[in-house]
């Protein structure tokens, strides 16, 4: 524990906090003092210090540091500080949000969407309520299984048990998006921690979450599209649709005496509102059809699942496409017949995945990790530990969940390295942090400070199913 540094501050246990049965005590200000702080955006500094006020990192530098006199100080001496852990892609803080409307699509949230899914090359995600029977969509003019309006940041709730879950592992901020639709929505950059949902939100609005699940109104297969090529069709025709209302809208805005003002369509305008767009792509024919598509569209497209991005270094590499890897390698099922011959294909997809961030790396490729419904930090941490022993480089593993993330999503000067003036998101542990021994001691999310437990709590999530499991090989 830390010493108190001059005079008293309020050190209570915060609201939301306490309900989530941590106590975190309050913002003011703090001193890490003594630590081997890993800035990530700059070189290692072995013995320094890291200020803390208000939420806000006022300082970082070597063992000279100036420590303030109302700082409480705490004691780091054999202890690294690095940035807080982001996943780039996941529905945390969600859950338990009643949800804005019915989730529609492949199997929507829930049971059936994975077999939806296993017609198409990516598996489209499952959440937590069940869509609805209604009518079949009969065309793209329906805008079937579009909720591009939908923002992550409307739905947020504070109390949501895998933050702390997550947060007692050193994840301190998250990607989320909406699930359940070909246009599932906008996500939203949160932080772990917060008394209300907008404490939570450091950036609303951050890219559209498209999927290649079919199935139309009601699941199923009922509706528009009801295939793959239906799927991928529709998506351009949406594109198309935007871009044409774009133009009346910007036609009528200058001129609009005369003219019919255009109908307010509001898929339309959520798909217009978002600044990047993530599509799915797995395995090395699907990156190299949806590097063309989004050429084809002149999208600012980001590739999420990428098993086999090995494959594709190069072509990436020259897109200049990032990639978010999905750390839940592929893995032969359970209850599959032990006898069946498996295509070498396949057998290598499994081997390699692993490998994969190494290869991005070494071509250049800018690329982060997200957890894709792996339950719990010890699970997330084992999966990077799987990518540093298959050839990444441990500061590159960092980076993957810290800087770069913050870089894909555009808020690397706010998250994603120890700078002065960022936001005060940093864990603490006892060693190197994806080692398997590595405890974290301290974490804090906007300068609220939290001590974890020892260990996970026992069972983490894991009987939520994962939570989504975004983007992963269809047959794995």
């Amino acid at each position: 524990m830390g010493q108190r540094h001059g005079t008293l501050l309020a050190v209570l246990a915060l609201t939301g906090a306490g309900a989530l049965g941590l106590q975190a005590q309050s913002k003011g200000s703090w001193a890490l003092k003594d630590a081997r702080i890993v800035r990530v955006s700059g070189p290692v500094i072995e013995h320094g210090t890291v200020v803390v006020r208000d939420g806000l990192i006022e300082a970082v530098g070597d063992a000279n540091t100036a420590v303030p006199a109302d700082a409480w100080v705490v004691d780091c001496k054999g202890l690294s500080v690095y940035p807080g852990l982001i996943d780039g892609l996941d529905n945390w803080g969600q859950t338990n949000s009643p949800p804005a409307t019915p989730a529609l699509g492949a199997g929507g949230r829930g049971g059936g969407g994975r077999a939806a899914a296993a017609a198409t090359p990516v598996a489209a995600p499952t959440a937590t309520t069940t869509a609805v029977a209604t009518t079949p969509s009969r065309g793209p003019e329906d805008r079937p299984s579009n909720m591009a309006y939908l923002k992550a940041s409307d739905q947020v709730y504070p109390n949501d048990r895998i933050l702390e879950t997550q947060r007692n592992g050193g994840f301190t901020s998250a990607v989320s998006f909406p699930t359940g639709n070909i246009f599932s929505g906008q996500g939203s950059v949160i932080n772990l921690f917060g008394e209300r949902a907008g404490d939570l939100v450091v950036e609303p609005a951050i890219g559209q979450y498209v999927t290649l699940g079919s199935g139309g109104r009601g699941g199923g297969g009922r509706g528009y599209p009801g295939s793959l090529m239906g799927v991928i069709a529709y998506i351009r025709q949406i594109y198309l649709d935007a871009g044409h209302y774009k133009l009346a809208k910007d036609i009528y805005a200058k001129h609009p005496q005369g003219l019919q003002r255009p109908a307010y369509d509001r898929t339309l305008e959520g798909v217009l509102a978002s600044p990047r767009v993530l599509i799915p792509a797995t395995r090395e024919v699907e990156i190299e059809r949806m590097l063309a598509f989004t050429k084809e569209l002149k999208l600012n497209a980001i590739l999420y699942g990428g098993h086999e991005a090995w494959r594709s270094a190069d072509a990436l590499k020259k897109a200049g496409n990032p990639v978010l890897l999905s750390l839940k390698y592929p893995e032969r099922a359970a209850d599959a017949d032990p006898t069946l011959e498996e295509p070498i294909r396949t057998l290598q997809l499994r081997e390699k995945a692993p490998s994969t961030a190494g290869a991005l790396a070494k071509a250049g490729v800018k690329f982060a990790f997200y957890s894709d419904g792996l339950a719990t930090p010890r699970e997330i941490k084992a999966a990077v530990k799987k990518a540093i022993d298959a050839g990444l480089d441990p500061a590159a593993a960092v980076r993957a969940l810290t800087l770069s993330t913050a870089e894909i999503f555009g808020v690397e000067n706010r998250l994603g390295s120890i700078d002065k003036g960022k936001i005060a998101n940093l864990v603490v542990a006892d060693g190197d942090l994806f080692a398997t021994a590595t405890k974290v001691k301290y974490v804090f999310v906007d300068g609220a400070k939290f001590e974890p437990p020892v260990e996970d709590a026992p069972g983490g999530r894991g009987g939520r199913g994962g939570r989504g499991g975004f983007g992963g090989p269809a047959n794995q």
